[in-house]
């Protein structure tokens, strides 16, 4: 199991939102799930499938249709951790997730709005859709290897012409320590959901978001911005792609209106290299990190996203965790520093035994 090593953070670019509004750059629609993106100008269309990330309708999680969803209880009371812990190069475990299904549909961006976004491919839960809450995730049926995280994992489709390529088999999904303090992090909270990175961010701002690690990858060519337009045609080459989400929780609420604000990057200790939680996200919780591969090689000069470019990507987490089982992998792996798989063993550190049992539950 390799991970990279953890990049330090860089500024945020924040004007993919400001596009957004203005309807900047183009975007790309479903108007089904087996049907290719059509490209237009987000002035123009009412469909604009992602661009106007701000929620304002009501959802079984949102009643007023604020766009605010309050923690309860809140976690108050907590300061970044600035400590320095014993030396972990690693403190992780995989949730290995397989596609289940793929609906232009987008329950936390477009809750209620049934085809209303770009086509997304779904990982987790099976029964996603634009009308799912916390309630209706919780404690259902799952392609991840635990059978009781039935969370909801989903991204942009990819498409090579009208053909949609779809992920095989579990996909590799981190749960890692994006602190320095590796002991200070705790599990999600219940119905905790977000979006990371933006489908109207340039290439600029896509290279230069919080969450970039080693952009698109085919091969031997790394760090591309957009897909690349040739992959060497092996059956061993995929297309693959790294992206990290924030790990600091404010605490307070488990969504907001651009389902952003909630959560924060870690930034530097002021005189190190370490990584801390900003003061007004105090609460370290795993970093998720994508880790996606794509069946598809050779001439790449078709393949794009439903939303866009390669530089559009983007992905949304909504949690669903039965709080027992995620809270002992979050213990054990990343709170304990082990390289863990999907069960909580490190191979490397057999002596310290595994969080859950070889069906993946709780022992």
């Amino acid at each position: 199991m390799r991970s990279s090593p953890r990049r330090l953070p860089v500024f945020l670019v924040g004007t993919a939102l400001v596009a957004s509004v203005l309807g900047i750059g183009t975007i790309a629609s479903a108007t089904d799930a087996g049907a290719p993106p059509v490209t237009t100008t987000a002035a123009a269309a009412d469909h604009t499938g992602h661009t106007a990330a701000v929620s304002t309708r009501a959802s079984g999680d949102d009643a007023d249709g604020d766009g605010y969803i309050p923690a309860v209880p809140q976690v108050t009371g907590v300061v970044p951790s600035t400590a320095t812990p014993p030396p972990a190069y690693h403190h992780e475990f995989q949730a290995g997730c397989s596609v289940t299904h793929t609906a232009p549909d987008d329950p936390i961006v477009y809750p209620g709005q049934f085809g209303r976004s770009h086509d997304h491919t779904f990982m987790g839960n099976t029964t996603t859709d634009a009308a799912s809450t916390t309630g209706s995730l919780y404690g259902g049926n799952t392609s991840c290897k635990v059978p009781v995280d039935a969370s909801a994992y989903w991204m942009p489709s990819l498409y090579k012409g009208d053909q949609k390529i779809l992920p095989v088999g579990p996909q590799v999904i981190y749960y890692k320590a994006g602190v320095t303090d590796y002991r200070s992090v705790r599990p999600f909270p219940k119905g905790l959901r977000f979006v990371v990175g933006n489908p109207m961010q340039s290439a600029e701002e896509f290279r230069s978001h919080k969450g970039f690690v080693e952009g698109w990858e085919c091969g031997e060519s790394f760090f591309n911005t957009d897909i690349p337009a040739n992959c060497p045609s092996r059956p061993d080459v995929q297309l693959n792609l790294r992206m990290q989400a924030p790990s600091c929780w404010d605490g307070k609420y488990l969504d907001t209106p651009d389902h952003r604000a909630h959560m924060a990057y870690p930034v530097v200790k002021p005189g190190t290299n370490d990584n801390m939680c900003p003061p007004s996200h105090p609460v370290a919780l795993p970093m998720i990190e994508f880790k996606m591969a794509w069946p598809v090689n050779g001439d790449m000069s078709q393949v794009r996203l439903a939303s866009g470019r390669g530089y559009s990507f983007h992905y949304d987490f909504f949690n669903a965790w039965e709080e027992r089982t995620l809270k002992a992998l979050v213990d054990h792996c990343i709170v304990g520093g082990l390289q863990c798989d999907t069960r909580g063993f490190d191979l490397y550190r057999p002596e310290r035994g595994a969080a859950l049992t070889t069906d993946h539950r709780l022992p």
